[in-house]
């Protein structure tokens, strides 16, 4: 008896079946059944079902003589179920990686509740994703299971089969079916709340629901929508039956109102002339199923009169006063841009100040927020302001004032200052003044293709305006470099007239100057147990991934390393659970290296400068082909790592378990990219370009050499931990080795 039978009816969806079939066979908790139900489809749907089904015994093609629609295929499969749960996916849907194994987990922690709802996403043609707007009724806080009284607002969550999983005794022993026609899962779904005798929540998406651009059965226009009166009668009927089920009728009959009003409004779901039926219709059913004493919004008096007029009437003055008011929006808008640009060709006119800096940074802290802190200890009589874009307003270091992109003090700033650092463009609009000075940071260390090469990366240069970026180029005047390979690629893809600062990275200044009073402050603010062994795993991004995915499954890795380990996940998107510390939205990388014990990665920059740490790094490069072929890479991994390899999630668990990754082989393969990458990362960096572009000193301050260095040690080199068995001798997981 399978752990879950995935019930997905299949008609007409040939074009999206595949994914949704291999989103469910390729979850890592494999104990599953998955009931595909050919709708009697037109198209391919049946034939690729038969063609999974000779690929994988966990298959179990259902066959309809004749088209049944949705509600009555789903009962073909939960007919030929046998697992512990039901799960219901519409096949133009995904399950999301590692759903069923979360899903499982929970169900475990809350005692295998009846019903458990989880969370879903909309995902759009364009690579749009966006979460359910009601998410916070999914928290896990509180007890669990519960019942629906406890915990009413669920009811509002949308009402849909397939988010949640089902006790298939629970569902046996009261008999509940999908009826026919439109609208099929609110009769079902109502029922099953009410009915639980244990709800559970899973505060996770697990589900991804494809917004079709065309070709959605609720998107089109037909008189099937009037099916959605015969459900809501369904639903009453079955209440009716039950009298201690009669206290939930106020928030059902708001429910429905609705759900019809709703209905009404969407364009195109109504036939032409149909209005004033659907309505009256709705009327009736307010009639029928009103509780006196509900408290009612202005659409429900609306439905409750059937005013059709009216209703249409309120819609074309709310459209009419929509649009006037964009018009005014838009007027105010191009007034203000006009006074902002007058204002920023005044200030051009007037003289540069040179006690005025400006800092900006594409995200987080990093190399501008580093010389941001030097300009103020060793240049006190300039000025620094730090631009904060919207949404950025945490990646703000203290000290400099704040300015926000498109005011009055901003173009200010830029018309004016002397000093402008950035680690990516500025304002496109900006006109670089004779005597201003522009220092390009970039950011880090280049592992994959930039700049110019990038127009022989098709993939990867989705965006990219090339003379946009020459134009940018031409306006630097120093760009910083922290080593000789960075030196010859920068020069190389970003030609211009600029002068190279080759005198280290200012980010990795606090690498070099921290204390180990400062790396167990740091892993206390962000909740790392006392003793653990943190484990830092910043990925790359996936260029050629519309939407990023987690590549690997960090919850498997640290059940099979054991309670010692913990991981700090600054990941594209955000992961949780048990163990797992989400610190992807923190800005200051610096402060994370310090927090860890090593470093987990696979293709991000962020490894040349933790290697100045001297701590372990392990890198992952189970898909280097697809990176090295999207991307393209200036160093082969295999050939120079920093550490040890895995080339896969097994061989990486072993690098853990065995203690690999801090050996003696892996430390030999640091000191070996140390040396490469890291020359002069003493933690002097800021210092040597302040002292450069402001002070006019040429000779830089002399490097402490590598063996003279003494960065903070990691936490776990000072606990019990570090007697983890580290074997020495060659590592089995790479070529290298």
């Amino acid at each position: 008896m399978p752990r879950f039978s995935v019930i997905v009816p299949a008609y007409k969806v040939q074009a999206y079946l595949p994914a949704c079939l291999d989103s469910v066979l390729s979850q890592s908790y494999p104990d599953l059944e998955l009931i595909a139900v050919d709708d009697c489809s037109p198209d391919a749907c049946g034939a690729l079902i038969d063609e999974y089904a000779a690929r994988d015994a966990r298959v179990k093609p259902v066959r309809l003589a004749e088209n049944q629609g949705l509600g009555r295929a789903r009962n073909a499969g939960i007919a030929e179920a046998s697992g512990d749960y039901l799960v219901f996916l519409d096949s133009d849907d995904t399950l999301t990686p590692d759903a069923l194994r979360a899903v499982a987990d929970r169900l475990k922690e809350t005692g295998d509740p009846d019903v458990l709802v989880f969370d879903y996403a909309r995902t759009y043609w364009d690579g749009r994703e966006v979460r359910n707007q009601l998410a916070a009724q999914l928290t896990e806080q509180g007890p669990a299971p519960f019942r629906l009284e406890d915990r009413p607002g669920l009811l509002r969550v949308l009402m849909v089969a397939w988010n949640k999983a089902y006790r298939r005794e629970f569902v046996a022993e009261h008999g509940f079916r999908f009826p026919p026609g439109y609208y099929e899962d609110t009769p079902w779904t109502f029922p099953v709340l009410l009915t639980a005798g244990s709800l559970a929540t899973l505060d996770r998406v697990c589900v991804h629901y494809r917004q079709r651009r065309q070709g959605s059965i609720l998107g089109t226009t037909s008189r099937k929508h009037f099916d959605l009166f015969e459900q809501y009668d369904r639903v009453f009927a079955y209440v009716e039956e039950r009298p201690e089920l009669a206290r939930w009728r106020p928030e059902l009959f708001r429910r429905m109102v609705d759900h019809y009003a709703t209905v009404f409004t969407k364009r195109g779901r109504l036939p032409r002339g149909s209005h004033g039926e659907f309505l009256r219709r709705a009327r009736a059913h307010y009639r029928r199923y009103r509780v006196p004493g509900a408290r009612l919004r202005l659409r429900h008096t609306l439905v409750r009169f059937g005013l059709h007029r009216t209703f249409r009437a309120l819609q074309l003055a709310a459209a009419v006063r929509r649009r006037t008011a964009k018009a005014a929006v838009r007027l105010v808008r191009a007034l203000r841009a006009g006074a902002l640009r007058l204002h920023y060709g005044i200030q051009l006119r007037l003289p540069l100040r040179p006690d005025r800096a400006v800092f900006t940074a594409e995200e987080g802290y990093g190399d501008p927020a580093a010389l941001e802190e030097a300009f103020r200890a060793l240049v006190p009589r300039v000025s620094t302001a730090w631009i904060a874009r919207p949404g950025q307003e945490r990646a703000v270091p203290p000290g400099p004032r704040r300015l926000r992109p498109g005011t009055a003090d901003y173009w200010s700033a830029l018309a004016r200052s002397r000093y402008l650092v950035a680690d990516t463009a500025f304002e496109r609009r900006l006109r670089k003044r004779p005597g201003q000075v522009f220092v390009q940071t970039q950011q880090g260390t280049p592992l994959g293709h930039a700049g110019l090469d990038l127009l022989e990366r098709p993939a990867a240069a989705r965006g990219l305006d090339c003379a946009a970026l020459l134009r940018s180029v031409d306006q630097w005047d120093y760009v910083l470099s922290g080593n000789r390979h960075a030196t010859l690629t920068w020069e190389r893809v970003h030609p211009g007239g600029y002068t190279t600062l080759e005198y280290g990275l200012p980010r990795n200044d606090a690498l070099q100057r921290a204390t180990a009073a400062d790396v167990a402050r740091v892993r206390s603010s962000l909740g790392v147990p006392e003793g653990a062994v943190a484990i830092l795993y910043a990925p790359a991004r996936r260029d050629h991934l519309r939407t990023q995915r987690p590549l690997l499954d960090l919850e498997r890795i640290l059940r099979r390393l054991g309670p010692r380990f913990v991981v700090l996940a600054r990941t594209p998107v955000p992961v949780r659970g048990t163990r797992i510390i989400d610190v992807s939205g923190h800005p200051d990388t610096a402060a994370l290296c310090l927090a860890s014990d090593a470093l987990l990665t696979d293709y991000a920059p962020v490894m040349f400068d933790y290697a100045g740490l001297d701590r372990p790094i392990v890198v992952h490069t189970e898909d280097w082909a697809a990176y090295e072929a999207v991307r393209g890479a200036y160093v082969d991994l295999r050939e120079f790592p920093p550490g040890a390899v895995a080339r896969s999630e097994d061989e990486l668990i072993d690098i853990f378990a065995t203690g690999h990754w801090c050996g003696s082989r892996s430390a030999q393969l640091r000191a070996a990219f140390r040396e490469r990458f890291c020359p002069w990362d003493d933690g002097r960096a800021a210092e040597r370009v302040v002292r450069r572009v402001v002070l006019g000193e040429t000779e830089p301050a002399p490097v402490v050499p590598l063996a003279e260095r003494a960065p903070a040690p990691a936490a776990c080199a000072r606990s019990p931990l570090a007697t983890v068995p580290q074997p020495s001798g060659p590592l089995p997981v790479t070529e290298s080795h």
